[in-house]
């Protein structure tokens, strides 16, 4: 079946729902090997986005790839009532690397995705609270949307047509340091925030905190560390530290959200360890498996999660722990444990962030590069530098699908990016963890190329040609 037949029945029989289409006509892809999707043409686009994050280890990923093959010749299906040593070795391993950065002894609970994961936290926090049903979550997170991850997104698009189903979370702002007030800096700024914070506990007319009896009404707080959809926002390093402080005095839970920048995405295994703080649940997804099979997690503190406190059944799902999923898993974390992604990523996303900040000095209208690790930003604003400009970052990613950027040799490529951000501005980046020099280099070029076509409407240079 050729293309326009394959788009002709999507459009007629395919859900629009489970979707979203950023492309007129959508996209079709054939293959995939390292960080290279391949079209019908075998024209290479190289993925600085890598599925949300998903494919942290690279497209086909031969080591995983067997791992999932291996287990499908040995034990592909068991019902979650009983065991399978994948499962436990996956969870050993997870606990353990959490009990050496935190010293705090937990459990891992699995589920299919982050979304139901992010549910499974929501059953927990609820359980340890005397059933709360008030979070807090911050202004540009993002949690799922499901019913109940969707409460405590802070988009009301997510959620505009289905209503509530319990949960309701109060949006506290994010230290969005290049679009906070002028005059301070990062840290100062991160302080501010807490300290506005703060406030909501000074006396019980702020309405979340009853001083008689030292209970507030709100069960947990919902972060990301490094907020994902909200633009690969990175927060002063002070920050975290100085809001547990006040959850902690306040009795309420740390929930850390690392579905999207977990497995070494930032150069830590967690994105939270970079700050300093003990979460009391934290949830994981994505990369686990590589985008070959839905698993995902939480793990919480012993107290939180024991068999005592939240005993068999509290949460169920049928393909939850399946063994396809926790022998990739595994797999992942046998080859995180044997390699140091920690000093790899951090290099190749130092190098990543001096290339773009060398775009920025070429091209008014990225207003803003940050990064963390192999998470980065570019935020793309109007010839100011500071007004958002989605209608440009859209006519960007345009430019780069087209597949016509030119690589080496005048090959034709095309470059897969994201959008995220407040304001659907910013470009956030999140290559493979073993994205080459040369790639980078690669996608530095094919993304000056695309720069220059929309800032300057003529035919595309290489970015030799515009030094």
């Amino acid at each position: 079946m050729n293309e326009a037949s394959l788009l002709s029945d999507e459009a007629k029989y395919c859900s629009f729902g489970d979707t979203v289409h950023y492309l007129n006509p959508p996209k079709i892809f054939e293959r995939c090997d390292g960080s290279y999707l391949y079209d019908a043409e075998g024209t290479p686009f190289l993925d600085l986005q890598m599925w949300y994050s998903a494919v942290n280890f690279g497209y086909a990923n031969q080591r995983l790839n067997h791992a999932l093959k291996q287990q499908i010749d040995t034990l592909p299906q068991l019902a979650s009532q009983y065991l399978h040593r994948e499962k436990i070795e996956l969870a050993t391993r997870i606990a353990q690397h959490s009990e050496k950065a935190w010293n705090s002894k937990g459990r891992v609970h699995f589920n299919v995705g982050g979304s139901q994961s992010v549910e499974d936290s929501l059953k927990l926090v609820r359980n340890a609270s005397n059933g709360k049903s008030l979070m807090f979550a911050f202004e540009g997170g993002y949690h799922g949307r499901t019913l109940g991850a969707s409460a405590i997104t802070s988009s009301y698009r997510y959620r505009r047509r289905y209503g509530h189903f319990g949960e309701r979370a109060q949006f506290i702002p994010f230290p969005y340091h290049f679009r906070g007030p002028k005059g301070m800096s990062k840290e100062e700024y991160g302080s501010h925030c807490v300290r506005q914070f703060a406030r909501l506990f000074e006396t019980e007319y702020n309405g979340v905190w009853d001083p008689k009896t030292g209970q507030a009404e709100y069960a947990a707080f919902y972060v990301e560390p490094i907020q994902g959809t909200g633009g690969y926002v990175i927060p002063p390093m002070n920050f975290f530290k100085e809001l547990k402080a006040v959850l902690d005095q306040h009795g309420i839970l740390l929930v850390v959200d690392e579905i999207q920048m977990g497995f070494y995405r930032t150069g830590k295994l967690w994105s939270i360890e970079h700050f300093g703080v003990t979460p009391d649940v934290l949830v994981f997804g994505k990369a686990l498996t590589n985008g070959l099979n839905p698993l995902a997690g939480i793990w919480a503190k012993e107290a939180l999660i024991n068999p005592t406190v939240f005993p068999p059944g509290s949460t169920h799902s049928t393909f939850a722990a399946n063994p396809l999923g926790t022998a990739v898993g595994l797999e992942a974390m046998k080859m995180m444990a044997e390699h140091d992604y920690e000093t790899m990523v951090m290099e190749q996303g130092a190098y990543f962030l001096d290339g773009l900040k060398q775009l920025q000095k070429r091209f008014r209208i990225i207003g803003d590069v940050d990064g963390l690790g192999l998470a980065l930003r570019a935020e793309i604003c109007a010839e100011d530098g500071f007004t958002p400009d989605k209608a440009m970052v859209d006519r960007l990613v345009d430019e780069c699908m087209k597949g016509d950027l030119i690589g080496p040799g005048g090959r034709k490529h095309g470059l897969v990016l994201d959008i995220g951000g407040y304001y659907k501005n910013v470009i956030t980046f999140a290559p493979s963890l073993h994205i080459t020099r040369a790639e980078i280099d690669l996608g530095l070029e094919l993304l000056a190329q695309a720069l220059y076509r929309v800032t300057r409407p003529v035919a595309s240079l290489r970015m030799s040609e515009l030094a």
